[in-house]
C-alpha cells in the first residue's frame, strides 16, 4: 500500500488549515515525507521532501528579500540581509509550521517518532520551507506569496520591531571587560547534505566550555551557542 494514500485522505484537512487547495495532491503528500521516514520505505516512495525544502527555501528568501527592498528603500544590503537572515531562520520557521497547527501530518521514521522529532526545531522547520516549496510549484510564485502573506504578516511585522539581539557582540563584549579574551567558537559536528547542513558549535572562555549551539549555518550556531552562554550558564551583560 502507498504510505501517502492516507495523507493524501487528509488533503481537505491540511488544505483547510494553510488555506491552500491543491492542483496536485502528490505535491502536498510529498512535503511531509522526511527523510526518515522515506528510509524505512524505500521500496514504496520515490522522494522525499528535501528538494522541495530547498525551492521553499530560496523561495521565503524571495518573498522576504522583495518585502524588505520596498520597505526600507534607503537601507544598505548589508541591513536587508541581517533582517532577512533573522526572519528565515529555522526557528522561525519552526514557528511558522506550528501556528498552522499541521504537525502532526508529518511522517516520520519510527527512530524520530521515539527522539520527538515533530518538536524539534530543526525538522519542523523543514516541513515549513517543504511546502512552501510545494505550493510554488502548484500554483506558482504568486500563489506562494500570497499564502505567506495571509498567514505570517503580523509575525513579520513583530520580528521587525524588535530585531534579532547580535548575542555574539554582546558575549564578545562581556568576555573583554572581564577577562581581556574574546571567546573562541569551534564547530564540533556537521551533520546533513551540503544545502541543508546543521552545525553543533561550542563557545569557549580561557577553554572552557560556556556554550553550545545548532544552526543551519555556522554563523547562525555562534550566535545560539553565544546565547546559550548569556542566558543558561548565568552571565550577563550589565554586570
Amino acid at each position: 500500500m502507498d504510505p501517502l494514500i492516507g495523507l493524501i485522505e487528509k488533503a481537505q484537512e491540511i488544505e483547510e488549515k494553510i488555506g491552500y487547495v491543491f492542483q496536485n495532491k502528490q505535491l502536498l503528500a510529498l512535503a511531509f515525507v522526511h527523510r526518515s521516514f522515506f528510509n524505512e520505505h524505500k521500496q514504496d516512495l520515490t522522494e522525499h521532501n528535501e528538494r522541495l525544502e530547498f525551492l521553499g527555501d530560496s523561495i521565503l528568501g524571495l518573498v522576504i528579500s522583495e518585502y524588505l527592498y520596498a520597505l526600507y528603500p534607503h537601507e544598505a544590503e548589508g541591513v536587508l540581509s541581517r533582517l532577512r537572515a533573522h526572519i528565515v531562520e529555522v526557528s522561525t520557521c519552526a514557528r511558522f509550521v506550528q501556528k498552522l497547527s499541521i504537525p502532526e501530518y508529518l511522517l516520520l521514521g519510527k527512530g524520530e517518532q521515539r527522539n520527538e522529532g515533530r518538536g524539534k526545531e530543526s525538522i519542523l522547520g523543514d516541513l515549513f520551507e517543504a511546502l512552501l516549496g510545494a505550493i510554488f510549484l502548484d500554483g506558482g510564485i504568486d500563489s506562494a506569496r500570497k499564502f505567506f502573506w495571509e498567514h505570517f504578516t503580523e509575525e513579520v511585522q513583530i520580528f521587525l520591531q524588535e530585531p534579532a539581539r547580535n548575542w555574539k557582540a554582546e558575549l564578545q563584549e562581556y568576555c573583554q571587560r572581564k577577562t581581556q579574551k574574546p571567546p573562541l567558537y569551534k564547530v564540533l559536528k556537521e551533520f546533513g547534505p551540503d544545502h541543508n547542513k546543521t552545525f553543533t558549535v561550542a563557545a569557549y572562555l580561557d577553554e572552557v566550555l560556556i556554550g553550545m549551539g545548532k544552526g543551519s549555518s555556522k554563523k547562525e550556531a555562534e550566535q545560539m551557542a553565544a546565547e546559550d552562554a548569556l542566558n543558561s550558564k548565568g552571565i550577563r551583560t550589565d554586570g
